[in-house]
């Protein structure tokens, strides 16, 4: 599940708009949390991803805000990100659902019908639309959890790249259409021991700080959103750090067994 980019639409004024009228639009959106399928996944991915996976070693919970709108921002290095981040994040560990926005072609047919009722709403990533960056607005504003992954795409080098600007942008205007709304922008590093992971891969996850928004309203969306995301890139950069030794550790292990 990823995001290329928003950045033109919110470039062009459009998050203006939607900061007007995100409180009052119905939005068409179908994307809801079934409330059988929901806690079946959660209950299956719980049992089924410690098996298919060597070690999962997760740090950082006690990082994740139990209450309150919260974008998480993971790095992107496989499929696999999007079903490990509720097993890592979700209401197991803080009572809270993830909500994920996906690309439109991950909400096309039997996959889309799982997808919509699991939290995921799709993006067209070269033309992101109105309604999509609305619905965005309102899961923040009702408080809820929403994953963006900033890389905009699946990289699979271990290197981070370059953020898009789309999740700042996002964030700011969320925090300034609402005073003391709260947003905050959790960073997380995900990393396997294998580009492709299969069975038995181990995996990683690395939780840090929270970057709280509010913090980088200064009068200027373009610039507050620059500040953001360098913050939000060095955060990243320091947990795929964190991610690079522990495999270092890991390999040096195996090989001296």
């Amino acid at each position: 599940m990823e995001l290329h980019s928003y950045d033109d639409q919110i470039c062009h004024g459009k998050l203006a708009q939607i900061s007007v009228n995100a409180e009052t639009a119905i939005s068409t959106n179908t994307s809801w949390l079934s409330p059988w399928l929901t806690p079946l996944a959660y209950l299956l991915g719980g049992h089924l991803l410690p098996l298919f996976f060597g070690q999962i070693r997760i740090t950082g919970q006690e990082n994740i805000p139990t209450t309150g709108p919260v974008i998480l921002a993971p790095t992107h290095r496989a499929r696999w990100d999007s079903l490990l981040l509720p097993y890592a994040s979700g209401r197991c560990v803080t009572g809270r659902d993830l909500r994920f926005m996906v690309t439109i072609d991950e909400c096309q047919g039997l996959q889309g019908w799982f997808v919509r009722r699991l939290g995921g709403f799709p993006v067209d990533p070269q033309r992101p639309s109105i309604t999509t960056l609305r619905h965005a607005m309102e899961l923040l504003q009702r408080g809820e959890m929403l994953v963006i992954y900033p890389e905009g795409n699946i990289f699979r080098d271990g290197e981070l790249h370059p953020l898009k600007s789309g999740i700042a942008r996002l964030a700011l205007t969320a925090e300034s259409s609402h005073p003391d709304l709260g947003v905050k922008i959790l960073p997380v590093g995900i990393n396997y021991s294998q580009p492709y992971p299969d069975w038995g891969t181990d995996v990683s996850i690395h939780i840090g700080s929270v970057i709280k928004v509010a913090d980088y309203i200064k009068g200027s969306v373009k610039k507050d959103a620059k500040r953001l995301t360098v913050d939000l890139a060095n955060a990243l950069e320091q947990l795929s750090h964190q991610e690079s030794t522990i495999n270092t550790h890991a390999f040096a292990e195996m090989q001296n067994s």
